[in-house]
């Protein structure tokens, strides 16, 4: 369902009638302008301006024919203009530029003179040289072209009004804030698109998968519009908002379409950037003119989606100058939702992936009373997500739907909508009739790394260094008990790595110290295996070393997992520190850190290396192996090292707990 689309169909263009019921004529107008103009220019000039000539080729040629009726001075313009002879005009077709008779008025020649008294002087001379029956008339005039100097007057001033004009229309149909326009007067509407109960296409808590925790916290407020006195004969009250918190692609805007569907009350969405402009006071007139029209609508349901753009904490601008229209802006809000103003029927939703920036005031109860967290959806919430993805796809027989959701952790709803559509375009591509397995692998490996760069060149050594990179990652993955599983192992470039190794990591809630250290140990495996095989450092492990020094500093100054340190955290989860100078420890106290977060890093490469020198020989033939294929997968580290052990009974009831 697309929030753009109106109850009834796309309304009509706004018509803007005058006080006779007409559209404006300044367009017809602006035609019959420019086609006097056109018929000006064709009468005054026989559609055929005069050819301009030399004063020479006139003496030596055109008056020694005789061919010359007249010869016209303009003083004023020091120009004179050439009058051939009617019956003399058929001889200058062609240097006049028609392919048939040209027209019999002139001047059809012209040329320019430096000043018009030796010009006549010398005019005057060579027509007295000339036999009594071939002389010509020679005229003087001043000539003023009062219309055309009119129509070089009025040019600038119409192109300004007409530019007026369209801008004003423009800005009207931009800032009409609704179907009803208004012009730029009704810059301070809101933009916010209504949807009744007749709305067709409407979305139900049937066609949301997963979320069934967030479905309960929202179908509460869906039930009280139902049936609101089930609440109020208790004494109860139905929460005036609530805000939907997750990460990107979750789901968030979807179940509130399921609300609007679900609840059949009319359903206001809007985005907080709407509410942004560059006008002053626009924004708060706007949060008004929203709760003035909810008001007439109770009960009913107002969303605001990526409240965020509207609602950043007061105290948490990056600048030394604060922004006062989108402040304004929060302030409005702030009041409509729960000011001295009674708001009976109006509920609102709200959607973000940074709570962590909102201001205090808007999340305090009796605004936003609950706050409904939409998290990544988890093994069955993928499968249901997939289910609904997969309902117009042609699968190959005897598909398995629960190999689809265990392969893609951490994934997003949209990013299972988007491996079901790349899956869809493979298989097309290789003309398939029906869409395998394999090609969901391929998709997903393409979301995660990137499109395969099979033709990006590689030199032998920096290929074999490649393997031996990779090879590293996969053997001490492969060793350690607690780190993630490794799927498979490429070297064939994607997107911008030249290598990758794929690994299923497990859907744990908590992780400990041991956990995050051998994780770090297996992502130092790479540079591992360039200083023990190849004797030389590359640059190759630059993601590596990141990783690996934001994980080290996380346990050490948000985790509390070094003993030096104590159980101490200096994570700010409210932001106050964000754009602050000051860091919330001491210069002493940063050294310890940096000293601690050296020691894991060190610990965890000296684990990978003493991995790596015990199993040597499986290491070298899994690099070889990858040399000779590009590609492994899980099944052959197995043949090289054997099964991997898995941890204890009471490894697991600890990581469990």
């Amino acid at each position: 369902m697309n929030g753009s689309i109106p109850p009834k169909g796309p309304p009509p263009p706004p018509q803007r009638p005058n006080a006779n019921g007409k559209r404006p004529r300044v367009i017809m107008w602006f035609y019959l302008l420019i086609g006097g103009f056109i018929m000006y220019m064709w009468v005054f000039n026989n559609g055929k301006s005069p050819v301009q000539v030399q004063w020479q080729e006139v003496k030596e040629q055109i008056i020694t024919s005789g061919d010359v009726a007249k010869l016209s001075l303009i003083t004023n313009i020091n120009r004179v203009e050439v009058y051939i002879k009617k019956d003399s005009i058929s001889k200058y077709n062609k240097k006049l530029g028609f392919t048939s008779d040209a027209p019999k008025s002139g001047p059809q020649f012209y040329f320019v003179v430096q000043q018009y008294t030796d010009a006549y002087a010398k005019i005057e001379e060579v027509n007295n040289s000339l036999p009594l029956e071939e002389q010509f008339k020679i005229d003087t005039e001043e000539r003023n072209d009062y219309l055309g100097r009119l129509f070089e007057w009025l040019t600038f001033p119409i192109l300004l009004l007409l530019l007026w004009f369209f801008m004003f229309r423009r800005m009207s149909a931009g800032f009409g804030g609704g179907p009803g326009g208004g012009g730029i007067f009704s810059v301070g509407r809101s933009k916010a698109q209504l949807f009744d109960k007749d709305h067709k296409n409407k979305i139900t808590f049937k066609d949301v998968a997963g979320l069934e925790e967030a479905k309960v916290e929202v179908m509460e407020i869906v039930d009280f519009l139902k049936n609101p006195k089930k609440y109020t004969e208790l004494g109860g009250k139905i929460p005036k908002g609530a805000l939907l918190i997750g990460p990107p692609g979750t789901g968030k805007t979807m179940l509130a379409k399921a609300v609007a569907g679900e609840a059949d009350v009319p359903f206001f969405s809007l985005s907080g950037s709407d509410f942004v402009e560059m006008f002053v006071g626009v924004g708060a007139s706007r949060v008004r003119d929203l709760f003035r029209q909810a008001k007439e609508k109770a009960p009913c349901i107002v969303f605001i989606d990526e409240i965020d753009a509207v609602g950043r904490a007061r105290s948490k601008n990056a600048g030394f100058t604060s922004n006062d229209e989108r402040e304004n802006t929060l302030n409005q809000l702030l009041t409509e939702m729960d000011g001295f103003g009674s708001n009976t029927g109006v509920i609102i939703l709200a959607a973000t992936n940074r709570a962590d920036i909102l201001d205090k005031a808007l999340l305090r109860a009796g605004r936003f009373d609950r706050q409904i967290h939409v998290d990544l959806p988890e093994f069955r919430e993928r499968l249901d997500i997939f289910k609904v993805h997969l309902r117009g796809l042609k699968l190959v027989d005897g598909f398995e739907l629960d190999f689809l959701a265990k392969q893609t952790p951490g994934f997003s709803g949209a990013d299972i909508a988007n491996v079901c559509n790349e899956a869809a375009l493979i298989a097309a591509r290789k003309n398939k009739k029906t869409i395998e397995k394999q090609d969901f692998l391929d998709a997903i490996d393409r979301i995660i790394g990137g499109l395969e760069r099979k033709s990006k060149i590689i030199t032998q050594e920096e290929k074999r260094a490649i393997a031996f990179h990779e090879a590293g990652h996969a053997t001490v993955s492969w060793m350690l008990d607690h780190a993630t599983p490794l799927v498979k192992v490429t070297i064939i470039p994607r997107g911008r790595a030249l290598g990758a190794a794929w690994y299923l990591p497990e859907e744990r809630q908590i992780t400990t110290t041991e956990q995050l250290c051998e994780e770090m140990a297996a992502t130092l495996g790479g540079r591992a295996a360039e200083e023990l095989v190849l004797g030389r450092l590359s640059t190759g492990a630059v993601n590596d070393l990141e990783r690996v020094t934001k994980q080290a500093y996380a346990m050490v100054s948000y985790f509390g997992m070094s003993e030096k340190v104590g159980n101490r955290s200096y994570y700010d989860s409210s932001g106050q520190y964000e754009f602050g100078f000051s860091r919330p420890y001491s210069e002493k106290t940063a050294e310890l850190l940096d000293d601690e977060v050296k020691n894991l890093i060190d610990k965890a490469y000296d684990t990978a290396k003493q991995i790596l020198t015990t199993y040597m020989e499986g290491f070298t033939k899994l690099a070889e192996l990858l040399l000779e294929r590009e590609v492994i997968f899980a099944d052959d580290v197995e043949q090289i090292f054997g099964p991997r052990r898995k941890p204890s009974r009471q490894e697991e009831l600890l990581r469990e707990a």
